[in-house]
Formats: C-alpha cells, sequence, structure tokens
C-alpha cells in the first residue's frame, strides 16, 4: 500500500524500539548448559518422534527425533553428550510435554555431524523440501510453522514473489538485525534454495529503515545470477506481520482468512533463510540458533548463538540479572509470552529472552482496569480493521461464537497494537486468546 508515497500499511504505532543496548553487539556464542531438554513439539503440527533411548550416547547434531508426518520435522541432538532420560518437561504454554535430556560431555569439542548435502543447484521441489524437513527449520521469526510445509505449494496455486522478513518490528529484539549483518552469505546461499522449491522468479528483502547498516550489507552480497531487490520500509509495528508486509510492499491485500498463496507470495523470515543457506549445503540439523538477551533487567545483555534446549535457568544465571526481576518474556514485549517457570527450554521459536524489573513493571502492576469509554483509541491502532473495543466486550460475556462469525476474531493475529494504546488498560489481546483457545475446543472433534 502506498501512503503518502512511501510503502506502508494503514494505522499500525510506534512503541520505543529499544534496540539501541544489543543492536551493535556482534552474535556470540553461548555456553553449553550441564543439561540441556529438546521438547518434541517445538512447532505448529504434530510432535516429533524420538529415534534415541536412555543411557544412549549421540553426537552434537544427530537427528533423535523423526518427523510423525508431514507437518512436523526431525529434532537433533544440541550436544554431544548422553540422553539421561525421555519425559515430560515444562512449555511456554503451561503445558507438560515430552522432552528428551541430554547431559553434554565435559571434555567434547562438541562438533556437529554433517549429513547428505542438499545442492540448490541440482535438486528438484521434492528434494528441496524434504532436506528441509529433515534439518528441522522451522519459522524462526516466532511462529515454529515447519518451513518445508510452506515450500510445498498446492496444486492449482503459483508464487511469483518471494519475500524474505527483515522488518523485526518487535521492540528490544536485534536477532535479525545481527544475522543480515554478519551472515548476508548464508541469506544469499538460502535464496536459491526456497525459490527453486516454490518457482518464484523474483525476491525481495524487506528490511526497516531503523536498520540502514542491514541494508547495505544485504546489497553488496547479492549474487548476479538472481533477481533479488532490498526494499527500505519505514519504522513502524507492526510491520514484519507477513498481511501487513506484502501490502506495504506489493499492494497486494491478502483476503480474511487467506493466506500469501492467495496473492501469489510467499514470506520467509531472514533467520529462517539463514539457517537453510547454512544447513542444507553441509546435510546438518538445526541444533542451535541466535535469539537477543536483553531488558532492562539483564546486566550482559547481547546476542547469542545458543543450544536449543538451554534451561531459562541456566540463561538468566549465566547472564546474570537485577534482584528485582520481575517479568522474563520469551519473544519480544508485544506479541511475546511472560513465563511461569524458570525451567521451560529455548525452543526454535524463541527470539529473545527480555526481563524486566520492578521499575518498569512496577506502574503495571497498580494499573486498575476500568470499563471501555469507547474512545475509539484501539480501532485507530488496528492495523487489520478489527474493532478490538467490540470484541473485548463479547469476550466479557462469553460470546466466542460471535466473535468469530460477526467480527473476525480469527483474523487476529494477536499483534498487541489495542492493549498497547487502551486507556481503560484492558487486557484486550489476552482476552482473545483465551476467546480463540474456547473457539478450537468447540471445533475439535471428539
Amino acid at each position: 500500500m502506498n501512503l503518502f508515497g512511501t510503502k506502508t500499511f494503514a494505522h499500525g504505532i510506534h512503541p520505543p524500539e529499544s534496540k539501541d543496548d544489543t543492536s551493535g553487539l556482534p552474535i556470540r556464542q553461548f555456553p553449553f548448559a550441564p543439561s540441556l531438554v529438546v521438547p518434541l513439539s517445538q512447532h505448529i503440527g504434530k510432535p516429533a518422534i524420538a529415534v534415541v533411548r536412555e543411557g544412549q550416547e549421540v553426537t552434537r547434531g544427530q537427528c533423535i527425533a523423526k518427523p510423525d508426518g508431514f507437518i512436523s520435522v526431525a529434532m537433533h541432538a544440541p550436544a554431544s553428550g548422553t540422553v539421561r532420560r525421555i519425559g515430560l518437561t515444562p512449555s511456554i504454554t503451561g503445558k507438560m510435554v515430552p522432552g528428551i535430556f541430554i547431559e553434554p560431555f565435559p571434555a567434547s569439542t562438541q562438533e556437529i555431524l554433517e549429513g547428505t548435502a542438499c545442492d540448490a543447484s541440482t535438486a528438484d521441489t521434492q528434494e528441496i523440501v524434504a532436506a528441509v524437513q529433515q534439518s528441522g527449520v522451522v519459522g524462526l521469526g516466532g511462529a515454529g510453522f515447519p518451513t518445508h510445509a510452506k515450500l510445498q505449494i498446492p496444486e492449482g496455486k503459483f508464487v511469483d514473489i518471494l519475500v524474505i522478513n527483515g522488518a523485526e518490528c518487535e521492540p528490544f529484539l536485534t536477532t535479525d538485525h545481527r544475522v543480515m549483518l554478519e551472515h548476508a552469505e548464508d541469506v544469499m546461499a538460502g535464496i536459491p534454495y526456497l525459490m527453486k522449491a516454490t518457482g518464484a522468479s523474483k525476491t525481495i528483502i524487506a528490511v526497516e529503515a531503523n536498520k540502514p547498516d542491514a541494508a547495505e550489507t544485504l546489497r553488496a552480497a547479492i549474487p548476479q545470477d538472481l533477481e533479488i531487490e532490498v526494499e527500505v520500509l519505514p519504522v513502524k509495528y507492526p510491520q514484519g506481520a507477513e498481511k501487513l508486509l506484502i501490502s506495504a510492499l506489493l499492494g497486494r491485500e491478502i483476503p480474511s482468512g487467506g493466506l500469501p498463496l492467495d496473492v501469489h507470495t510467499l514470506c520467509v523470515n531472514v533467520g529462517t533463510t539463514a539457517e537453510i543457506g547454512q544447513l542444507l549445503p553441509h546435510g546438518k540439523g538445526i541444533q542451535e540458533r541466535v535469539i537477543t538477551i536483553g531488558g532492562p533487567a539483564v546486566k550482559n545483555k547481547g546476542n547469542y548463538r545458543i543450544q536449543i534446549g538451554t534451561p531459562l535457568r541456566f540463561v538468566l544465571e549465566t547472564v546474570g540479572v537485577e534482584e528485582d526481576i520481575t517479568r522474563v518474556f520469551l519473544g519480544g514485549p508485544m506479541m511475546g509470552q511472560a513465563v511461569s517457570s524458570m525451567d521451560i527450554p529455548i525452543t526454535k521459536g524463541t527470539t529473545g529472552v527480555i526481563a524486566f524489573s520492578a521499575r518498569e513493571t512496577g506502574f503495571l502492576d497498580g494499573h486498575k482496569q476500568y470499563p471501555c469509554i469507547r474512545c475509539g483509541y484501539c480501532l485507530e491502532a488496528c492495523p487489520i480493521f478489527l474493532n478490538p473495543s467490540q470484541l473485548g466486550l463479547l469476550a466479557e460475556q462469553d460470546q466466542h461464537e460471535r466473535m468469530v462469525d460477526d467480527f473476525h476474531l480469527m483474523d487476529c493475529f494477536e499483534c498487541g497494537c489495542c492493549t498497547f494504546v487502551c486507556p481503560s488498560h484492558i487486557p484486550l489481546v489476552q482476552q482473545f486468546r483465551i476467546a480463540k483457545a474456547a473457539v478450537r475446543r468447540m471445533k475439535a472433534p471428539v
């Protein structure tokens, strides 16, 4: 959508970016925890099936769980060590999920196991899809949808433009920024796999204007034999939502309940693209990822390459936190989730660990929720033109079916704009999440 001569979208908000503390810090390797926990469900779809046993020794990068069907991905050992047990572990959802507990060898070099390489120049679509599934790569922007499933274009659909999402509009997070700066070659190596699998003839890498160094680095790394452009977009939240990004870049409006495929487009996170470019040429599986560890309560802020399965408690103890730490989010403060347990592990979908102290959250605890005053701020902020006020009133009355049928609840992607601007401090996004869960339970087969 072209508004006032710039590629952007209507509505949205401008929360404090809070990126200066980590945007200039290079990616560093995080130390190995004494115990790692690999949940078998780190993605949308069916959990993986363990293929190792308790007491077995594994090598870093070894496949330890196989996909259970098409909407599922493999899991790989984040460290060489011993499988101590296979059992339940806490998750960010509050549920206990099955996981593989690995004790790393203390004296190991932790070299990563390589497998059968997939060559983008010779592999066909199905070989690329299969290789991505076996690599275990999912959407690293936080969604966790299996990437190989996105690359399987249904019959009757086609993709002409591939969009690489490097917007990273979430406050505090600088993971994608550093990946674009330090691993631009991996991004460019991953794009041919995506273009060949989808049939896209052109790729656009979208970067927000607060990352000019990333845009410059990416442009310098573009290979001559591929049609790739880098587009710099105005800074606005939630620019990174794929529906809004595609609208801003291409002027293509995805219909209600639709997907980017409906407008012949596919959107892939830039970190996901870099991992594909790094893993597939060597036949490796994903066993670590880059995350931002920051927030006012963190002492040693930074961008870290961290082993999947690292317990959150170990993460916070290693970087150091203030004594009055009160809240920890996995992901950013807008769309991330506050944790209820320090024993949950870092997963493939963890973009950041952001911690706050009582100085920042104290005023929130004192906030009293008031009735909706119909000010309309939430309507002006909602980037997909929903009516959050009406949805909130219906949520309080448990009228979930009406929320879906009359007010398009399921189109909400929980960006948090409405909650951010609400002067009555109504937790609208939390109400919508509860309502969506109730709708899914009603529709679930008995």
